[in-house]
């Protein structure tokens, strides 16, 4: 995998190459403003969910013909499976305690086909300490979006995040979207214990490093829901686990 030389988009859509190519369907949890969906839309039968109706609304400006539903990622329940469930730009840190991001979990494997994949990254507990050390943090999306995050708070349980979003219109024009998150990020092993509950593998990526390390900054997993006639599990290397005892 190229990894490093590909935006957020095409670094998903490479992991789902890998891991489920004959998906066709995808659900994207906390969608924002479409940015990753507008690209995903190429290749993959896409629905959108977010808590959040004026995100949910600039989406619908952008896709038009996209489904696009309001709701709450920890309690979803749209009676449909996917072929991939897709949970990017660090939205599973924005979820706290502990207890909730097994929610999400649970609500992703509900909805997930018999052998289909969750894909989502994480920022790790050592990246939200850098992040409120730094300088505020600026990146462009595929779509042309410009995002600045800048830790404006640091506690004993996370950080707050000052989100400023500037919305590409077209014809060189902006539109500006703010608002305070906060993040927290927990153990990486205890994630990846969670995630052997309910899913028959659980793969872990650091998209600039051939390989997770202590230094990972932020991690990609991709979870794959047991199919109906799956056998016995097979040995897995030291970031490809599955469930154990």
């Amino acid at each position: 995998m190229r990894g490093e030389a590909a935006g957020p988009a095409a670094y998903v859509r490479e992991l789902i190459a890998k891991h489920h190519p004959r998906a066709e369907s995808l659900l994207e949890l906390a969608c924002g403003t479409g940015s990753m969906l507008t690209e995903l839309a190429r290749d993959y039968r896409v629905t959108g969910v977010d808590l959040s109706q004026p995100m949910l609304d600039v989406a619908r400006a952008k896709l038009p013909d996209m489904r696009l539903v309001q709701g709450d990622m920890t309690t979803l329940d749209l009676g449909e499976t996917f072929d991939v469930v897709v949970c990017v730009a660090d939205a599973i840190n924005h979820v706290r305690p502990f207890a909730q991001w097994e929610a999400v979990f649970a609500r992703v494997h509900a909805h997930l086909a018999d052998g289909g994949i969750f894909v989502f990254d994480m920022n790790t507990q050592l990246h939200l300490s850098e992040l409120a050390a730094d300088p505020p943090l600026t990146k462009w999306s595929d779509g042309g979006d410009f995002t600045v995050l800048d830790v404006v708070e640091q506690g004993r349980d996370g950080v707050a995040v000052e989100v400023s979003v500037f919305e590409r219109r077209g014809n060189g024009d902006y539109r500006l979207h703010t608002a305070r998150i906060p993040e927290i990020s927990y153990p990486v092993e205890r994630v990846r214990r969670s995630l052997r509950k309910r899913f028959a593998r659980v793969r872990t990526y650091d998209q600039f490093r051939s390989r997770p390390t202590p230094r990972s900054e932020r991690l990609h997993f991709v979870c794959t829901r047991r199919s109906a006639n799956e056998g016995v599990p097979r040995r897995t290397g030291p970031h490809e686990t599955r469930p154990g005892v």
